[in-house]
């Protein structure tokens, strides 16, 4: 029995293994919707018990699943606290923390429904491929990163030098000036803040030359781990 239900409710490639997978899947996107439908203003009482009572059905069976994962798992600890178990317990944790309970700060526990997305990627196999490719080129992204924190902080210690003369009340400091260099590097520019100076107009040019890469880069590493991901997969099939 323990084998059986294994098979069914782990990917696998049984029919039976699919139909739970994709009974799962419609169950998370009615569950977000009934979230969202929830928080409309001026919601008939009728209306408003049909969306508990399918939020209940939703729970019940997310509650299910997650109970028969642990039964079925060979390191049932190591399941508990693993991400896709800790996803599965905080999908369902939310109602019954506040399941008759009036206590108003438990009602901020309840934008943890919306983790029920993240069930999602269990079994979405594109969303796996992306994850691998995260995982394969994590090094390479926390360097980027680092660099990247590092370029942020140069350029709001130049525009702070070009600009506070100029600007005293949006380049009061280096902290202030931080804002105008996210924006810039990330190539948004809100234009609320930006450079009168010839200097400063000179440092911004070479600045968003900078930013072009920041976004292309990541895009780069991404990409490349993602079809060596999938191009594994492919192989091992």
């Amino acid at each position: 029995m323990k084998e059986r239900i294994k098979n069914i409710v782990e990917i696998n490639d049984n029919k039976a293994s699919k139909f739970f997978a994709i009974f799962i899947q419609i169950l998370i996107l009615i569950s977000i919707v009934t979230f969202t439908l929830e928080t409309t203003p001026d919601l008939e009482p009728k209306t408003r018990f049909i969306l508990y009572l399918i939020e209940v059905f939703c729970v019940v069976i997310f509650t299910v699943e997650y109970i028969l994962r642990i039964y079925v798992s060979d390191k049932k600890l190591k399941f508990i606290f693993s991400f896709y178990g800790l996803i599965d317990l905080f999908a369902i944790l939310p109602f019954y923390l506040s399941f008759g309970v009036d206590l108003r700060s438990l009602r901020a526990l309840r934008l943890l429904r919306l983790l029920r997305v993240f069930k999602l990627v269990r079994y979405n196999r594109a969303l796996n491929h992306f994850t691998n490719a995260i995982k394969s080129a994590k090094e390479e992204i926390l360097l980027f990163l680092f660099i990247t924190l590092i370029l942020i902080y140069f350029s709001a210690v130049g525009i702070y030098y070009f600009e506070n003369e100029a600007q005293p009340e949006h380049f009061a400091s280096i902290l202030d000036s931080l804002w105008w260099a996210i924006v810039t590097l990330t190539t948004v520019g809100y234009g609320d803040v930006y450079p009168i100076t010839a200097g400063g107009k000179i440092f911004t040019f070479f600045i968003l030359l900078i930013g072009l890469g920041i976004v292309a880069i990541p895009t780069g590493i991404i990409s490349s781990a993602l079809t060596k991901s999938v191009d594994h997969n492919e192989t091992k099939e």
